[in-house]
């Protein structure tokens, strides 16, 4: 049975590999001048080599590829349906739709539409024609897609009725250097499309000029062939650093991610999630399982709190808990005295401790008794200042304890002058 692969794959001898394209790129350079790789490593490459990316379903690093065509090194990206977009549009260069109509078509199907070198005419004479296509005459595609960018050198254009031309391939020079070459139709390489002599002859100018010499130096570097997936590791001219492998391991998860929503999980990670899930599940109902029974009391059993209760009770909690500031306790007892007097004097509660001594002394209170009650007052009135203004009191428990004392006293006075 044959083992199934993916489109553009150079082992693959069918109609889409591109065995053929290797074959070429070796006879036109020599075996040891191609490298077919299935990691692109920056730190390996110098500025005399070339990269030939088809179809690339990986985002290439655009911190790497932009040093790396400064340095002067050469990239060409082929691609349609990939994601090579997404490293062409930090160069301006956006993927458009092919005309619907082109001018010439291979047995009339518009979706062969044949494309020819972009050239410019000077008195009649054909002028600075690429050197990719410098012996192409036409180039025949397979459901091209186009590129579009103004300031870019258009190599390959699709002459269309009734609609502009669209450019198929474009060039450019990075930082006086380099040099980007951009392709929206990556199929035209495959092993069936390289029987058209066009086709042929735009792959041999396409591989030398990865490699070829340039103004600024001899070049002749190896031509590294990448198709599909890849990965990437190193930095162009620098070393590697954390950033740079974390940035790397994220571009990664992101490709996979990518490919799971557009695939479907992988079979090894589905049975990979599955089993951790399984052996969860199983620690889990352990866990439960062999947990002894313990009864909790209900909420609404449960016995209420005294700071919760009203009364006697809830206010004895409240005063006795540590945290309560002592000068409560003296508000308390003061509070005590103004009742007993009101009490005494036959006023109504929440009369005025001066109108309840007034009506006692008329009725036989001595002045000694009156002036213990008015200095108790004036002692609760002091304690009572800091917590009207929400500051802490600095009554001692001593003072508490002398504070009841004198009250019981005053207490035990009023109780003979009502019997008197």
């Amino acid at each position: 049975m044959r083992v199934a692969r993916a489109s553009f794959e150079v082992k693959d001898t069918s109609w889409e590999g591109t065995s053929e394209l290797l074959a070429l790129a070796r006879e036109r350079l020599g075996l040891a001048r191609v490298r077919v790789v299935a990691t692109l490593d920056f730190s390996a490459l110098s500025p005399k080599d070339g990269v030939l990316l088809l179809h690339p379903e990986t985002e290439a690093e655009y911190a790497e590829v932009s040093a790396f065509l400064t340095a002067g090194g050469r990239v060409a990206v082929l691609d349609d349906y990939g994601v090579g977009d997404r490293l062409l549009s930090h160069y301006r260069i956006f993927r458009v739709q092919a005309p619907l109509q082109p001018a010439a078509q291979l047995q009339k199907n518009p979706s062969l539409a044949i494309a020819l070198p972009a050239v410019q005419a000077v008195a009649g004479q054909e002028q600075n024609r690429h050197p990719a296509v410098a012996n192409v005459d036409r180039v025949v595609t397979n459901h091209p897609t186009a590129l579009t960018n103004p300031n870019l050198t258009p190599v390959l254009v699709i002459p269309a009725l009734g609609e502009p031309d669209a450019t198929l391939a474009v060039t450019g020079v990075i930082a006086g250097r380099g040099r980007l070459f951009a392709m929206a139709d990556p199929s035209v390489l495959i092993n069936s499309m390289l029987r058209y002599p066009g086709n042929r002859a735009f792959a041999q100018g396409l591989v030398e000029y990865l490699v070829e010499d340039d103004s600024w130096g001899t070049r002749g570097g190896t031509l590294y062939l990448l198709t599909n997936r890849f990965d990437q590791a190193g930095r162009f001219g620098r070393s590697d650093t954390l950033q740079g492998d974390l940035a790397r391991t994220l571009r990664s998860l992101q490709d996979a991610l990518a490919r799971w929503h557009k695939e479907g999980i992988p079979a090894t990670v589905a049975w990979g999630l599955a089993s951790l899930l399984g052996v969860f599940g199983l620690w889990w109902i352990s866990q439960n399982a062999l947990k002894g029974f313990r009864s909790n009391t209900p909420r609404f059993a449960s016995p209420l709190p005294l700071l919760a209760q009203g009364g006697l009770p809830g206010r004895a909690a409240v005063l006795s808990a540590p945290s309560t500031d002592r000068a409560l306790t003296v508000a308390e007892l003061d509070g005590l005295l103004k009742d007993e007097l009101c009490a005494r004097a036959s006023l109504p509660f929440g009369s005025t401790p001066e109108a309840a001594l007034t009506v006692l002394e008329g009725r036989g209170l001595t002045p000694a008794v009156a002036a213990r009650v008015k200095e108790l007052l004036t002692a609760a009135r002091r304690a009572e200042g800091p917590i009207l203004r929400r500051q802490p009191s600095r009554i001692t428990a001593g003072q508490v304890t002398d504070h009841e004392r004198k009250l019981n006293l005053v207490l035990a006075e009023l109780e003979r002058t009502s019997k008197a």
